[in-house]
């Protein structure tokens, strides 16, 4: 037996899931977008530096990042100043220890100019990352090579990416949740409609959004073509990455979830199964066949395969551990596709990070999931019983236990010093996570003094509202239930009165028929081709073939009464229809006042949902940490370039014009400061040219640094002639990071000379 729930008061629900879906718009729409530049590792370092002017072609460039990445051979491209690609085509792996570090040859003989890198790759936490850089042979040019404007994991593949991760997350929450409630709170569920279908669709939303993310992440870490989810040569590519084994495992285990959803809604759900009883509204026929079948249930179950009452609870009491078991294993298994390819999977203790990610996941699909299960419950299934809400409420506070620990673990991790929580965007994200939260925690204590009520209050109640329900119903139903009596009898006198008509005509029409045949005389012969007074018969015997020949009376009798018979035993199926539709709605309408007089259960209804709402924008939140760069890597990146901003980790380049006045006084001056950090050995480049781009010798240059706001300085340099035109300084220090300003001093001439004065950002 399934049993149906009632049909909510939909506007409450419709009212807090608009607001709980709009608050997820609203932090897609303001975080998502941010998403694909968030690199989770980070370019820290190149060789040629960016922005640099070297004297001689290099024989490779090599790019160093902040954590494991995944590269192939088109990886690093290094293009022409026509745009045409130039590297070998043989990506170098040049990792060592704890430096992850690749590379890409060069041919001998590059001619001078403006060269781009290209650089795409994967992060050890299964996000994309990509960048473009310039450096100059010689001097540099004009170029035409061409840089994707779209940046790596955006656009519509990264929003469909996103979408589908979000999903994902939500149906591995309703998945373990959901039967996690029907096995620790309350197994009567197993045969609630709604409870099934929640689960049911966890597993269908989990198992389609990971065959879309597979499919996706071809175009997502490469090309960013909707159409390349069609190219099984990149899927199969795919395959053989971390990212990929994680989603074919998973699928893998959601096989085996469904074999475990089965069993659960099968034969755990026929041994929770109650005795079916007589129905309310049976009448004295239905219960004399009711138990009629009662009695042949029980004849069937006296043979030697009847289970007792004993085996059937050892078998419940095996099954549910059976299905604990294998249900942690699988809910763990597909936790862990999770943690093995996203944040916890990399930087620090990744061996520890990874099972507490896995305990972490777990406890939020306990507290979440058996949430969802709670409110379709309430609001789509029979009553709930007390118990099974104080188990959960149970369950949920040890679920909100671990996340706490878990939590804290995750965020040390992840973010490393107090200053970062303000002063990045995962730090801002897991601040507000944390809000939301305790959100749900509070409206979560408010449904725990719920429950605390219901106990106190419906425990001396039930036994009698029991007994009021049977004995004594509302005078709505019983004038509804008269009314529905009359029509039945007014139906029934309505048959037997189209049934004598019916006799009447029938007779009359014998009648008739023998009075015409009396007419006719001997001369009328029988449809069998002898005529009537050869054999006629006498008396009240009447020959079979003279009726059934002049219009077959007796075929048209037995006709009738048939007709007759099939109207008494087969009514008709639309007024049995109608008499049905009636019933169930008797029995909604009183069920569903019973349940709103309750006011118990009608306050914990609404604290419940109001708990599923928040936990809606919870999983958003969460979705999109999972796509921020942590506060830690940040820093980390920021510390290994020696600066304090993003702008002040790359090398400076500056062009300043000048004219000293004098003949041939007019020309161009381009500085190169490379790293342009400070507390480090600076290389300082100098090249002069005239208007037409030709480096030229002047007889002195001077360079040097003031830093006004610490009152630093000047600190002078003076470079080498290095060749006509060139001039280098080694080993530039300047102090402190912060804003410099940068004085150059150009002679042309015994008398014609002028200092230019330019700020530069040191990191």
């Amino acid at each position: 037996m399934v049993t149906t729930g009632l049909r909510p008061r939909r506007s409450a629900v419709l009212r807090l899931l608009v607001v709980a879906v709009a608050l997820a718009g609203a932090l897609i729409g303001a975080l998502g977008g941010a998403a694909p530049a968030s690199a989770h590792a980070a370019l820290t370092g190149s060789t040629p530096a960016q922005g640099s002017v070297v004297d001689q072609a290099p024989e490779q460039v090599t790019l160093t990042f902040s954590e494991g990445v995944a590269m192939g051979d088109n990886s690093i491209r290094v293009l022409d100043p026509q745009g045409k690609r130039v590297d070998r085509g043989k990506l170098r792996n040049l990792c060592s220890d704890s430096i992850v570090k690749y590379g890409a040859g060069l041919p001998p003989g590059l001619r001078d100019g403006t060269y781009t890198v290209t650089w795409q790759a994967v992060s050890a936490d299964s996000h994309p990352v990509a960048g473009a850089f310039t450096f100059s042979v010689g001097a540099p040019s004009k170029t035409t090579a061409a840089v994707p404007e779209q940046k790596v994991g955006g656009g519509l593949v990264g929003a469909l990416y996103g979408v589908a991760r979000y999903l994902a997350y939500a149906g591995f929450v309703l998945l373990v949740g959901g039967a996690a409630f029907v096995l620790a709170c309350r197994p009567a569920a197993a045969f609630v409609r709604s409870v099934q279908r929640l689960v049911v669709q966890g597993w269908a939303l989990l198992a389609g959004t990971t065959v879309a993310m597979l499919l996706l992440r071809t175009p997502y870490t490469g090309s960013g073509d909707l159409a390349d989810v069609f190219d099984l040569g990149g899927l199969q590519q795919v395959l053989i990455t971390k990212p990929g084994a994680a989603l074919i495992s998973r699928l893998l285990l959601l096989a085996a979830a469904a074999l475990f959803v089965a069993v659960l809604f099968g034969t755990y759900a026929r041994l929770q199964e109650p005795a079916e009883e007589p129905a309310e509204d049976s009448g004295p026929g239905e219960a004399g066949e009711a138990a009629a079948d009662g009695a042949e249930k029980a004849a069937q179950g006296a043979g030697p395969q009847a289970v007792t009452a004993a085996e059937q609870a050892r078998q419940r009491k095996d099954l549910t551990f059976g299905l604990g078991i294998g249900g942690v294993i699988v809910a763990a298994g597909l936790a862990a596709t999770w943690a093995l390819a996203e944040h916890a999977s990399t930087g620090l203790q990744p061996a520890v990070a990874m099972p507490v990610d896995v305990l972490h996941l777990l406890a939020v699909a306990t507290w979440l999931g058996g949430l969802a299960a709670l409110v379709v419950s309430l609001y789509w299934g029979p009553p709930v019983e007390r118990t099974a809400v104080r188990r959960f409420s149970r369950i949920a506070f040890g679920s909100v236990v671990v996340l706490v620990v878990t939590g804290v673990y995750q965020s040390w991790r992840q973010v490393g010093s107090w200053r970062a929580l303000t002063d990045t965007t995962y730090g801002w994200l897991l601040l507000l996570k944390a809000a939301l939260v305790v959100v749900l925690v509070g409206i979560a204590w408010v449904s725990r003094r719920w429950t605390g009520r219901l106990a106190e209050v419906r425990t001396g109640q039930v036994q009698a509202s029991a007994v009021q329900t049977a004995e004594a119903r509302p005078a709505e139903d019983q004038a509804s239930e008269a009314k529905a009596s009359e029509v039945q009898a007014s139906e029934a006198r309505t048959a037997e009165a189209d049934g004598a008509a019916e006799k009447d005509r029938e007779a009359e029409k014998a009648t008739v028929g023998a009075s015409a045949a009396a007419r006719a005389g001997n001369g009328v012969r029988t449809a069998s081709g002898a005529a009537a007074g050869d054999s006629a018969p006498t008396g009240d015997k009447a020959p079979a073939e003279d009726t059934t020949a002049d219009g077959d009376t007796t075929a048209d009798g037995a006709a009738a009464g048939d007709g007759e018979t099939a109207g008494d035993e087969a009514p008709d199926p639309a007024r049995a229809a109608q008499l049905a539709r009636q019933q169930a709605a008797l029995r909604t309408a009183r069920t569903k006042r019973e349940r709103d007089a309750d006011p118990e259960r009608l306050g914990l209804r609404r604290s419940v949902l109001a708990e599923a709402a928040v936990a809606v924008v919870v999983l958003v939140v969460t979705t999109v940490l999972t796509a921020t760069e942590p506060a830690r890597t940040e820093a980390s990146v920021k510390a290994t370039a020696g600066g304090q901003s993003a702008t002040g980790n790359q090398p400076q380049v500056l062009t300043i014009p000048f004219d000293t006045g004098g003949p041939h006084g007019k020309g161009t001056a381009r500085l190169d400061l490379d790293p342009g950090r400070s507390g480090s050995a600076n290389a300082l480049r100098l090249r002069i040219s005239d208007p037409s781009g030709k480096a030229v010798d002047v007889p002195e240059v001077k360079v040097s640094f003031t830093q006004k706001d610490k009152k630093i300085g000047p600190l002078p340099v003076v470079p080498k002639h290095a060749g006509k035109g060139h001039w280098r300084a080694n080993g530039v220090q300047l102090p402190v990071p912060g804003q410099w300003q940068l004085s150059l001093l150009v002679r042309t001439s015994d008398i014609d000379q002028v200092t230019e004065i330019k700020n530069v950002k040191i990191g």
